[in-house]
């Protein structure tokens, strides 16, 4: 069962992208540019980057600084491309909102997310990459975790303190 809804999520995410890409082509924007997406390799330590390719518009007044963190957060939740070895969010994690004030970004997250169990080593190396890969975002230097649009102290199986904004040195 979890194999399959770790399938569908994938399935559901590569449409998404599919659609998004065919946006970004239609509305002529160049997509040359990359964003650095980082992942917790599975020692709990090691973090690795990975470049994905990324829609910059040419002009327009679109909120270029979130669609950015949004597309990376969306990345980050994904993880890597398999076979890599890599802490990686439950499937069934969703990013319900992402919102930027100063250099703090607030992320609110949904899904299986609200339930994890997974314990401190899982949290830790899923929330260093995310903190990682948004801190690496010009301008922005926290990220404020929100489940199901609240702070929550923590996850239910954790220990990663979730009520205050997590910087690099979080970690």
């Amino acid at each position: 069962m979890k194999v399959l809804r770790a399938v569908l999520v994938v399935g559901v995410l590569a449409v998404a992208a599919y659609f998004a890409y065919r946006y970004v082509v239609e509305a002529g924007w160049r997509t040359a540019d990359t964003v650095t997406v980082y992942y917790c390799k599975t020692d709990g330590e090691t973090l690795a980057p990975w470049k994905v390719s990324l829609g910059v518009p040419v002009s327009g007044t679109t909120d270029r600084r979130t669609d950015i963190a949004a597309y990376a957060l969306a990345q980050a939740l994904v993880g890597p491309p398999p076979p890599t070895a890599a802490i990686r969010f439950p499937p069934g994690t969703v990013a319900r909102g992402l919102n930027i004030q100063g250099s703090t970004v607030t992320v609110d997250l949904g899904g299986t997310i609200a339930g994890s169990t997974g314990g401190s080593f899982a949290e830790a190396g899923e929330f260093k990459a995310l903190v990682w890969t948004l801190t690496a975002l010009s301008g922005i230097s926290a990220v404020q975790i929100e489940i199901d649009g609240r702070k929550v102290p923590a996850l239910p199986g954790g220990h990663l303190e979730l009520d205050q904004p997590l910087s690099r040195s979080s970690f």
